[in-house]
């Protein structure tokens, strides 16, 4: 019996200190790809997520063991290239999220209203239209060439009226990423941007004058 109460307390230790599952979504650097720069969706969810918490998370299937795991996004910027990563809220306007690459800060989504349940814009799942809205919050993070492992959080949350005049953040959303790369621009580019730039300085000037 002591024996039977020794392995039932060791298999509880195992299990309560095994690694949490997570998710990764490799993202492609090649447009040739089918599934290059599209959007690739994440949700955040309190009662979801494995943890309980705010952080991105997997949500596509509740039969998958991965179901509320924490989601990174992951790919290779190779040498010579710059990478474009976008990150947009969508659904209901008024949240906003911090971005990490393997645990460093990349930095928060820009700054939106706080918004209530009842009042905010809705716009559902159409990522490009809530990146055109400047009600929804977004982040732009030019990338050189290296790999990657990007995570976010949410910061601020829409709230919801849980009795009257008193409101609690929904702590429930969804949004998006996408990737795009290019090779980095030659200084050639770069001299004859800076010569255009003169020259059209030179002109406004002749123009005053």
């Amino acid at each position: 019996m002591l024996k039977m109460k020794s392995l039932a307390a060791t298999a509880l230790m195992v299990a309560l200190t095994a690694p949490a599952w997570a998710t990764s979504v490799a993202l492609s650097t090649n447009a040739a790809d089918a599934g290059y720069g599209q959007w690739n969706m994440f949700s955040v969810s309190e009662l979801d997520a494995q943890s309980f918490g705010v952080e991105w998370i997997a949500n596509a299937n509740t039969l998958s063991p991965g179901f509320g795991s924490p989601l990174s996004f992951t790919f290779t910027i190779g040498a010579g290239q710059v990478g474009t990563f976008t990150v947009v809220d969508a659904v209901f306007a008024g949240d906003t999220f911090s971005v990490t690459n393997a645990g460093s800060a990349l930095g928060n989504t820009s700054a939106v209203a706080a918004t209530t349940y009842d009042s905010a814009p809705n716009i559902g799942l159409d990522f490009s239209g809530a990146l055109a809205n400047p009600a929804f919050s977004r982040g732009v993070f030019m990338l050189g060439a290296g790999s990657y492992s990007i995570t976010g959080a949410l910061v601020q949350s829409v709230t919801f009226e849980i009795e009257p005049s008193v409101f609690a953040p929904l702590n429930t959303t969804v949004g998006a990423v996408n990737l795009t790369v290019s090779p980095v621009p030659e200084p050639s580019v770069y001299a004859l941007l800076l010569a255009g730039l003169g020259l059209m300085g030179t002109m406004a000037r002749r123009k005053r004058s």
